[in-house]
């Protein structure tokens, strides 16, 4: 747990569903705060660090993928999964409007809104997965199922091949 100042709301949604976490802290000061960086700077698997990625569909809703740090994201398999005939990712400078969240901060839980959320069907293959707490910085390790239920998620085939 971490303390009360330290507290993203990612961390207190799970707080509050009674969801049990371990928080990860990396130096940012060197600006490589990508997934596979941030996997290194932790000590950990990059296909066990999770990204968060925003997309809007061709019905112009918002939908938010979930991938290995090591991953690309596969759009077409995204507009499948999502139901849309389309998808792709919104700029950079909308990210924190359409979330809450920044770029290198971005949590797949406690986002302004509550959106489609997809994870790539292998987060279900680990005892625990490391996402981003909602700050850049700081990971938070959990148990993909509670990870799936707290954002109401559902899995799917998502990564290019």
């Amino acid at each position: 747990m971490a303390r009360k100042e330290d507290k993203t709301n990612a961390l207190r949604i799970l707080d509050t569903a009674g969801i049990s976490y371990k928080i990860h802290t990396y130096e940012t000061d060197d600006g490589m705060i990508d997934a596979v960086s941030v996997a290194q700077k932790c000590g950990e698997d990059p296909e066990q660090v999770f990204k968060t990625l925003v997309t809007e569909g061709n019905d112009r809703n918002y939908y938010v993928f979930v991938i290995p740090g090591n991953q690309k994201l596969d759009l077409k398999a995204c507009a499948r999964a999502a139901g849309v005939r389309s998808v792709e990712m919104i700029p950079q400078k909308e990210l924190f409007k359409t979330t809450g969240y920044i770029h290198g901060g971005c949590s797949p839980v406690g986002m302004k809104k509550k959106f489609v959320t997809i994870f790539d069907e292998t987060v279900i293959l680990f005892d625990t997965v490391m996402v981003s707490a909602g700050r850049v910085g700081m990971q938070m390790e959990v148990n993909p199922e509670d990870l799936l239920a707290v954002t109401e998620g559902k899995t799917a085939a998502l990564v290019r091949d």
